[in-house]
C-alpha cells in the first residue's frame, strides 16, 4: 500500500502535515507492505530533508500512490481522480464556499474521508486539532491582555517553537488579580487549560470564582450547566440540556459581572442559548474587556465576535454600546481575539499529535480490514456518490 503526503496549495499555506518524519518512519517499520512518499514543499514545519534524513522519499508527483493525504481543502485542479483522499474539507456542515469542492470530488470518482468524519462507535473524533487550537488560543488571549492594557508584548505564538516555549514565556508574566473564565470541558478547553496550570495560574472554583476577592490572578473552568440554567429553575443533567436545549437560558451573566477575561472554547449546539447577547454586553455590570473566541463562532453565541480574525491582525475591538467594531485600545471597547486557524501557530506540535492519533487510528484500519469500522464511518463518498450517513448532503450538492 502506497500513502502520498500531499503538498498543502490552499493560500496562505498552512506549514501542519498529518504525518511527520518520525512518524513515518514509525509506521514503515510497523507495516512492512506499506509505503510513504513525500510531495516536496518549501512550506512546511517539516523539510524535505527532515523527512529524507528518515529514509522516506521526497517526490514532486505522488499519482502513483493509493492514498493521500493533507490537511487544508485540495484545490479542485489539483484533485486527481479516482484516489482516496484524506484532508479537512469543510463541507458537512453545508458550508457554501466548498459546495464545488465537494461536486468535484464526487464528479472526479474520489473516495474521499473528512478528518472531521473519523469518529469512533459512540461518535467521538479520533483525530483532530483541538487541543492545539486551545494552546494557542490560551496564549493569544494573554497576549490580546497584555497589548489592551499596555502592560506587556508577547511574540507571536508563531514565532515561537513549541508549546513549552508558549508556557515559559506566560510564566514571565506579572500580572494583577485578575480573574479569567474559561468555558468548555472538551478537548480544546483542556488545552487552554494545560496553559493555565502551565503557567502557575491558580484553578478557582466556581462559588469561590464568584464571591471572593483574590490577590493573585485565579481562573475558573466552567460546564454547559454552570453558565446555562433551565426556564423552569428545574436541575436536571449535562444530557438534558443537550437534548433539550430550547429549555435553557443563559447564565453566564453571573461570571460577566466578576470576569476580566473571557477564553471561549466551547462546542454550541442547534437551539442552545446565546452565551452572552449584545444587550448583555451593554449591561454596566458587564466586566470581560478581553474575548479570546477560540470556538468562534461568528455572530453567534459570543456577541462580540463579529467576524474572525487571522494570524497577520489577530485581534479586533467591539463597541458594545454601538455595535460596531473599533479600535480594540478604544477605552469602551472589547478586545477581541478570533483567530480561526489557531493551530497554524503551533505547526511542529499540532502535527505530532495529529500523526499520533492518525497513526493509531487510521493506518490500522487498512490493514485490519477496518475491524473497527473507521474507515466505513467516515467515508463520505464512494464511486461518485454520497455514503449513506453523509446522503443530507444530495440537496446542497444539487443546489436545492
Amino acid at each position: 500500500m502506497k500513502i502520498g503526503i500531499i503538498k498543502e496549495r490552499k493560500n496562505p499555506p498552512d506549514r501542519r502535515v498529518v504525518l511527520s518524519p518520525k512518524k513515518c518512519k514509525e509506521l514503515i517499520i510497523e507495516y512492512p507492505d506499506l509505503s510513504i512518499k513525500i510531495e516536496s514543499s518549501a512550506d512546511r514545519f517539516f523539510t524535505d530533508t527532515d523527512y529524507k534524513n528518515e529514509g522516506i522519499a521526497v517526490v514532486n508527483d505522488v499519482s502513483d500512490c493509493d492514498v493521500l493525504l493533507g490537511v487544508k481543502e485540495v484545490p479542485i485542479a489539483n484533485l486527481i481522480p479516482h484516489k482516496k483522499y484524506f484532508f479537512f474539507s469543510h463541507t458537512i456542515k453545508k458550508q457554501v464556499y466548498n459546495k464545488e469542492l465537494l461536486k468535484a470530488i464526487l464528479s472526479n470518482n474520489i473516495e474521499f474521508f473528512d478528518h472531521e468524519t473519523i469518529i469512533n462507535k459512540n461518535g467521538i473524533r479520533l483525530v483532530a486539532f483541538g487541543r492545539y487550537a486551545g494552546i494557542v488560543g490560551l496564549y493569544n488571549g494573554f497576549r490580546t491582555y497584555g497589548l489592551k492594557f499596555k502592560l506587556f508584548k508577547l511574540h507571536k505564538a508563531e514565532k515561537l517553537h513549541d508549546q513549552l516555549m508558549l508556557i515559559h514565556e506566560l510564566q514571565k508574566l506579572k500580572l494583577p488579580p485578575i480573574k479569567v473564565v474559561l468555558t468548555g470541558k472538551g478537548r480544546v478547553s483542556n488545552g487552554a487549560k494545560e496553559m493555565l496550570d502551565g503557567m502557575g495560574m491558580r484553578e478557582a472554583s466556581v462559588e469561590d470564582f464568584l464571591n471572593q476577592t483574590f490577590n493573585e490572578p485565579v481562573y475558573v473552568q466552567i460546564d454547559v450547566l454552570d453558565y446555562n440554567k433551565r426556564i423552569d429553575g428545574k436541575v436536571i443533567n449535562e444530557q438534558d440540556f443537550f437534548k433539550n436545549p430550547q429549555e435553557y437560558k443563559s447564565d453566564f451573566k453571573r461570571f460577566a459581572k466578576v470576569a476580566d477575561m473571557y477564553v471561549a472554547c466551547h462546542f454550541f449546539g442547534a437551539g442552545a442559548p446565546y452565551i452572552f447577547t449584545r444587550e448583555d454586553a451593554k449591561s454596566k455590570d458587564f466586566k470581560i474587556k478581553v474575548v479570546a473566541d477560540i470556538s468562534c463562532d461568528i455572530d453567534g453565541p459570543v456577541a462580540s465576535t463579529t467576524r474572525s480574525s487571522t494570524i497577520a491582525e489577530p485581534i479586533y475591538g467591539y463597541n458594545p454600546i454601538t455595535e460596531k467594531e473599533v479600535d480594540f485600545n478604544d477605552e469602551n471597547a472589547i478586545a477581541v481575539m478570533a483567530v480561526d486557524n489557531l493551530p497554524c501557530e503551533l505547526p511542529k506540535d499540532a502535527s505530532e499529535g495529529f500523526g499520533e492519533s492518525f497513526g493509531k487510528y487510521v493506518i490500522p484500519s487498512f490493514f485490519n480490514n477496518d475491524k473497527d469500522g473507521v474507515l466505513q464511518r467516515a467515508r463520505m463518498t464512494q464511486d461518485g456518490k454520497l455514503m449513506e450517513g453523509f446522503s443530507y448532503l444530495q440537496n446542497f450538492v444539487d443546489g436545492e
